[in-house]
């Protein structure tokens, strides 16, 4: 019976031949696509190189290193989200029990029904499929709404929420792709009277003029709204709530018009339906163009612009805020791996100080998409440090040597005065420069007062001027002092 090429994968460990083919016949029958393992050592290596739907573990494993309760251990470790149906013809109740705590779905004595059996595994993989959406679920609407950093910048944007939230007035988010003005958006939502009401978000971009209608407006069923055969839109859907017009920058020039009448008169009326009906909806709108510059080409409505432009909110960049950048990358690895299911990693502090310094073209998404791929690849075990060798190679690439402090030839063959004072200033200079020249925080970090540590820097000769452009020349080296010197 051949098996569909995406059916679920189910592993299928038992030292016994028979009762393994017995257990992939019967799953196979059911439309699943199986693999075997004979021992633990087997296993782990298969759970390793792919992780399976699911995995059926027998707890007695003869001439293996590991019996079913080590490998279930070592599979919850890897692979955390994989669910595992335990069998045993030798099992006790305090075995059942110690494998459920173990993180067992369930525990099955032999000879079981295969209807049990199908029972079982399906619920497990239910169980299993119901927390992934949870999960990300959560990731999507809970996470997004969280503005992470307490810079001066962050700090001034939270203010601002707060007092532009609960006024009902439309607002303008302003920033470079990637910088988190969606979570300003949610943040606004939740700071507002419609809190408990929809938040949606629509694509400007799909705004096109010939299907303007059908996404705002939907289409209408038998009693004119949106019931029966009917598919409200987003006007309807966001009643009582906000509608999100993202990218407001992308909407086509033939379809502002219309979105200036809706915003005028908050009247929501369907080609086919029984007349306007009134909607409660507030807008908010965000673009990362400079949207007066579009205006003088041509491409977007000043008329449109001075309805949304009511209360304007810039977002920085990342790399404007660099100093958030270790809370918020460790607020996305926690975030990342309990999403996607992954054990939780540590970052060292050689990548976070590489990552503060790297400028960040993408903002906060190419920072999520590095941590997810950190999660994924990075080589070593989950208890040890991501280190800054382990980032992409245009990351890794882009940190200033003095941040490397690959002294150690030379600091060998200098005295102990000498050696330590080179040291103290590549030391300092790598914090200056991972600090962005901010004495204050280097200072807070490095546990040193301000005047003191500017005493310092002094004496050593170490300029607080930092280049922050990847294309700025590195300081000349020097033979026993690397940094350059103070004007």
């Amino acid at each position: 019976m051949s098996v569909p090429s995406n059916a679920p994968e189910i592993l299928v460990v038992d030292d016994e031949d028979d009762i393994r083919l017995l257990i992939s016949g019967i799953l196979q029958d059911e439309g699943y696509a199986t693999r075997e393992a004979a021992t633990g050592e087997a296993a782990l290596d298969q759970v390793k190189s792919k992780a399976p739907a699911a995995v059926i573990l027998d707890i007695w494993l003869e001439n293996s290193r590991f019996d079913g309760l080590q490998v279930l251990s070592a599979i919850k470790a890897m692979r955390p989200a994989v669910p595992v149906v335990m069998i045993s013809g030798h099992g006790t109740i305090a075995t059942a029990v110690q494998a459920i705590k173990q993180g067992a779905y369930d525990f099955i004595e032999k000879p079981f029904e295969a209807d049990r059996l199908l029972v079982v595994l399906g619920r497990a993989m239910e169980a299993a499929r119901l927390k992934r959406e949870n999960l990300e679920l959560k990731s999507r609407a809970g996470a997004p709404e969280t503005l992470i950093g307490g810079c001066p910048a962050v700090t001034a944007l939270r203010r601002t929420i707060e007092r532009v939230g609960p006024t009902g007035s439309r607002v303008l988010i302003t920033g470079p792709a990637g910088s988190g003005k969606e979570v300003v958006a949610r943040q606004i939502h939740l700071h507002s009277t419609r809190s408990q009401g929809p938040f949606v978000v629509v694509n400007c971009a799909s705004l096109h003029p010939d299907r303007l209608n059908e996404v705002l407006f939907g289409h209408s069923g038998p009693g004119g709204r949106s019931d029966g055969e009917g598919q409200g839109g987003v006007l309807e859907r966001a009643d009582g709530g906000t509608l999100l017009l993202d990218e407001v920058a992308d909407m086509p020039l033939a379809t502002q018009s219309a979105i200036i009448r809706i915003l005028q008169d908050q009247r929501l009326e369907r080609m086919n339906g029984h007349g306007p009906v009134g909607v409660d909806v507030r807008v908010i709108a965000t673009t990362n163009r400079d949207l007066r510059e579009e205006i003088v080409r041509g491409t977007f409505r000043e008329e449109l612009f001075y309805r949304l432009n009511v209360v304007p909110v810039p977002v920085p960049a990342l790399a404007d805020r660099r100093e958030d950048s270790p809370e918020l990358a460790r607020h996305l690895l926690e975030r990342t791996a309990v999403a996607a299911g992954l054990p939780k990693r540590v970052l060292g502090e050689d990548a976070i100080a590489a990552m503060q310094v790297y400028p960040w073209p993408g903002n906060v998404r190419q920072l999520r998409n590095v941590i997810e791929r950190l999660l994924i690849m990075a080589p070593g075990a989950v208890a040890d440090p991501i280190r800054a060798d382990m980032l992409p190679a245009d990351i890794a690439n882009d940190v200033p040597q003095t941040l490397k402090l690959q002294c150690s030839d030379e600091i060998m063959t200098l005295p102990l005065r000498e050696a330590r004072e080179m040291f103290e200033r590549e030391y300092l200079m790598a914090q200056v420069v991972r600090y962005g020249g901010n004495i204050s925080r280097t200072a807070d970090f490095v546990g040193m007062e301000r005047s003191a540590l500017h005493r310092k820097l002094k004496s050593l000769g170490v300029s607080t001027e930092v280049r922050h452009r990847r294309d700025a020349p590195e300081p000349a080296p020097q033979s026993a002092k690397r940094l350059s010197p103070m004007n």
